[in-house]
């Protein structure tokens, strides 16, 4: 999970998707069926009674703009079905699709085509280039549909081939491309039309892990400067952790939780949902500031004094010093205990301090895993202007790692461990 992730989205925006009440059901009697769905009859004895399947039963969600929104499920639970609601690709037998407050039921045919090309970019799991194309020209297709000059979506489209990394391709066809850059050719076509919505279908599933993971990378590099709405289809939950700023799990075509990677992490609704989060190494996913803790002493005296006021005022052993130049390192209330008192009016100097080092909110609890079995003091957390906003201790690590469902069973494949050693000896410290 990457830093992203934890900024939810602001209340005080207005979504910029909004889907109510939505229904969608595959047969001759759409309409009919409807009402045994909303009635509260199951999806298997529709099928059996009627020959129609239920593909989406009252789905009701928003996205907000800028955030990358994650629908996850298993093979069959209607995420790609309700993700070609977005542009109508599919219609819905019943309810609202709405996008910047405008009732996307309602376009005609003609509107319709012009909100595909300019405000939704899709990039498909299979690529869908057009292989008689080159790479310059699969990229700028979108503009010249949209009857943009030559010159100027060549330009566009050879800015956005050097953006996601295939300089010196514009000439190639995509068959002579390796799936990796195959499916970077079709992330920059979806870029180049400027759409304020991308929708990514199972985009990078196609893909061997390992490229999987650089293009995972390159999406949120190119998100921190983008600031797109995305909305991303996936059936694994390692990349809905790593991508999604909030996430909706389907099943059977039914909502059954959505929120923050945190809240489905930690909270899961259901049996379906917890057998979605077990095998997750919470220490890979999750971030500092999921398990920190408010400061509990910050000591900004001049003298020593003054730090021994303040330590006796917050009633702590310890306490983080900062300065205009940021924090400088750990008191203890023993280092004061040997100070004389005659001395209390010489300057707080780097040589009464612990060197503890800091770590920051949005690191992964994985990588500060040493730095807290190295250090008794619990750690400060540091945010992005690198203030001290609070601390971390080993026994809410603990706590998190430990009380994950089935983190007793040791998975045997290589890469799948539980808990790591350090993890345990944290768990047991």
């Amino acid at each position: 999970m990457n830093s992203h992730n934890i900024n939810s989205p602001r209340k005080s925006q207005s979504p910029l998707i909004r889907i109510k009440n939505l229904y969608k059901i595959f047969g001759k009697d759409e309409k009919k069926v409807l009402e045994q769905v909303k009635a509260g009859k199951s999806k298997d004895a529709i099928l059996a009674e009627t020959g129609h399947t239920v593909g989406l039963s009252n789905i009701n969600l928003d996205v907000y703009p800028g955030e990358i929104f994650v629908i996850m499920g298993l093979s069959g639970s209607g995420k790609s079905t309700l993700i070609r609601h977005f542009n109508r690709l599919i219609e819905p037998t019943a309810g609202e699709i709405e996008l910047a407050g405008s009732d996307v039921m309602q376009l005609s045919s003609k509107d319709l085509q012009d909100f595909r090309r300019n405000k939704m970019s899709m990039v498909f799991q299979r690529f869908g280039l057009m292989p008689h194309r080159t790479v310059l020209d699969n990229i700028g297709y979108g503009l010249q549909v949209q009857g943009v000059k030559k010159a100027e979506w060549k330009k566009s489209a050879t800015q956005w081939l050097e953006t996601v990394g295939l300089d010196g391709y514009a000439k190639q066809y995509p068959g002579q491309l390796s799936g990796g850059q195959q499916q970077r050719v079709g992330l920059a076509r979806a870029l180049c039309t400027d759409a304020d919505i991308l929708l990514m279908d199972e985009a990078f599933s196609a893909l061997d892990p390992l490229i999987r993971s650089e293009m995972q990378d390159q999406l949120i590099q190119l998100q921190e400067k983008l600031h797109k709405t995305i909305v991303f289809i996936t059936h694994d939950l390692d990349e809905a952790l790593r991508l999604g700023d909030r996430i909706a799990i389907l099943r059977d075509g039914i909502l059954v939780q959505q929120g923050t990677p945190v809240d489905i992490l930690l909270n899961p609704v259901d049996d379906y949902v917890e057998a979605f989060v077990k095998d997750v190494n919470r220490a890979r996913a999750l971030t500092v500031e999921t398990v920190m803790q408010p400061q509990i002493c910050r000591i900004s005296a001049e003298t020593i004094g003054e730090a021994v006021l303040q330590m006796r005022k917050s009633k702590q052993d310890f306490g983080y010093v900062v300065n205009e130049d940021g924090y400088q390192g750990v008191l203890t209330q023993d280092t004061l205990d040997g100070v004389d008192k005659n001395d209390y009016s010489n300057v707080l100097d780097a040589s009464l301090l612990e060197a503890v080092p800091a770590v920051q909110s949005d690191a992964l609890i994985e990588s500060v895993i040493p730095e807290m079995l190295d250090n008794n003091v619990p750690l400060p957390v540091l945010n992005e202007e690198g203030e001290v906003e609070g601390h971390l201790c080993r026994s809410a690590l603990a706590e998190v790692l430990s009380d994950q469902p089935g983190t007793e069973e040791k998975k045997s494949s290589v890469g799948e461990t539980k808990l790591s050693t350090e993890e345990s000896k944290l768990t047991h410290a």
